[in-house]
């Protein structure tokens, strides 16, 4: 039915654009398609037809004629944290600059099976490649074994992958720059690839300025872990020796440090430096606001694209330190 209760109207086809903008079939098909060989003034009028006729492009039966859906495929997992929520919106609008569509299909990023499950749903839609939102270190090689032919990538990897080190380190060398030299840190899930390249440049900055890495605790990503191991890390920080700064590999995880460091009567940054990774929205609201490390991820997710479609993109902008309130000296 439509908005007037009457039954709906039949359905535009692209006869009935060329009929209204005066052209032929192919000429529409050839707008449709992205042609280049078009005349500005048909575009126009073929675009004019197609928005007052209310044409919606049909992407299975364009499929059968161009072999290809202009739709991306996103593989994504865990979409109630931050980093995969905000990396789909950002494959979204990606795709749609290079003028494609995605089709989601979500998967436990530990199960093999079930990210293989989610490539074959997607492939069966004709998707023209596959972005893999947060892959686990397995995830990427059985997808490459299990789909030779298909263009896959990752939204952070190959230079990707450095530049999520780089922001790690970014992290380290602030609080070496404020006199920090007992650092340890809450570090991600190690399956997860971004965890890794993350605690890689946490490590490396640690040997640059020729320190001994701290404690290492690991959570899942979520505020609820942070809290968890709040106690833990009071403990340590208590100790004579114990480290005067904390480097969080998420905003999350950081959020839940800093309320369970709070319940454990410690202050922030009087008693230790906290900083987190991702620059969360809310992290300047945070008490205090987070020191934390942000990336270009409308950049990244560009790159991802242009990777899936053998295209070329800017690099995304190196990833830059946001100094907040939760670092600051220590009280030595």
């Amino acid at each position: 039915m439509d908005e007037s209760g009457g039954a709906p109207g039949p359905r535009v086809g692209v006869r009935d654009v060329a009929r209204e903008a005066g052209v032929s079939t192919q000429t529409v098909s050839r707008v449709l398609n992205d042609h280049p060989n078009i005349r500005p003034e048909t575009r126009d009028r073929v675009l004019a037809a197609i928005a007052a006729l209310g044409y919606r492009v049909n992407n299975a039966a364009r499929a059968l004629g161009t072999r290809t859906t202009r739709t991306l495929g996103v593989i994504a997992s865990d979409a109630t944290l931050f980093g995969p929520a905000v990396g789909i919106a950002a494959l979204e609008a990606a795709a749609r600059g290079a003028g494609r569509w995605i089709a989601t299909a979500y998967a436990d990023a530990s199960s093999e099976a079930s990210v293989r499950d989610a490539a074959d749903r997607l492939l069966g839609q004709g998707v023209d490649g596959l972005i893999v939102l947060a892959p686990h270190a397995a995830t990427l090689p059985a997808l490459t074994a299990a789909h030779p032919g298909i263009a896959i990538t990752a939204l952070h990897t190959g230079d990707g992958s450095r530049r999520q080190a780089d922001g790690a380190a970014l992290a380290v060398a602030h609080l070496v720059t404020l006199g920090h030299r007992r650092i340890g840190r809450v570090s991600g899930p190690q399956e997860w690839l971004e965890a890794r390249s993350r605690e890689t440049g946490v490590v490396r900055a640690l040997a640059e300025a020729g320190l001994t890495p701290g404690p290492v605790w690991s959570g899942d990503w979520t505020a609820a872990a942070g809290a968890v191991l709040a106690s833990s890390v009071a403990e340590a920080v208590r100790a004579a020796d114990g480290p005067t700064a904390i480097a969080v590999a998420n905003d999350q995880m950081a959020l839940g440090l800093m309320a369970g460091l709070r319940e454990a009567g410690l202050t922030v940054p009087g008693d230790v430096s906290v900083t987190g990774f991702d620059d969360h929205p809310d992290a300047a609201y945070y008490r205090p606001a987070l020191t934390t490390v942000g990336l270009d991820l409308a950049g990244e997710a560009r790159r991802a694209v242009a990777a899936v479609l053998a295209d070329s993109a800017p690099p995304p902008a190196p990833p830059r330190l946001v100094a907040r309130a939760s670092t600051a000296a220590p009280h030595l």
